[in-house]
């Protein structure tokens, strides 16, 4: 690989590989549901003055959970980046290939998540985690089509890039 092949390699996908870091270290014991609920039930009661104890621990139940989908949702929009590298447009198969890199990991996070004492393996956050990656692909198909969209009504040529 020459050295502008690197250099581009590592343009695209150094995003995604640091959030992937990231995603691997709030799978330790720093960020289980134990740790993360002496931070946020105390803010919660907090905005929610009159909600039982059992409201708030649902409450951060659901917080966490649209955590996994939100960072799974970054992270299939940066896989997909990684993936389509200089190049423009969308393609399915770059779509499909982070899905199912982000899917990847996702399972990989859980298996880790089983070494952890104060954390378990689920497969439902797997599936919660998936779902945020496909979501995240929606979202680039959309915004590859809105701006080819764009690019027909100016009538420019869909291969050159707006500036």
């Amino acid at each position: 690989m020459s050295a502008l092949a690197r250099m581009n390699w590592v343009r695209w996908w150094w995003p995604a590989v640091v959030w992937a870091a990231l995603i691997f270290n709030f799978s330790t014991d720093a960020f289980s549901s134990e740790q993360t609920s002496r931070i946020l039930v105390p803010f919660l009661h907090r905005l929610f003055p009159g909600a039982g104890l059992e409201t708030l621990e649902w409450i951060h139940h659901l917080v966490r959970k649209g955590g996994h989908v939100g960072e799974y949702f970054l992270f299939g929009l940066l896989l997909a980046r990684g993936i389509r590298g200089g190049r423009s447009g969308w393609k399915k198969e770059w779509s499909l290939a982070a899905a199912a890199g982000a899917a990847g990991w996702a399972g990989l996070d859980e298996l880790h998540q089983a070494f952890v004492p104060s954390r378990g393996p689920s497969i439902l956050d797997v599936l919660i985690d998936v779902s945020g990656a496909v979501a995240g692909q929606i979202v680039f198909a959309a915004g590859a089509l809105f701006r080819a969209r764009r690019r027909e009504r100016a009538g420019m040529d869909s291969h050159k890039p707006i500036v």
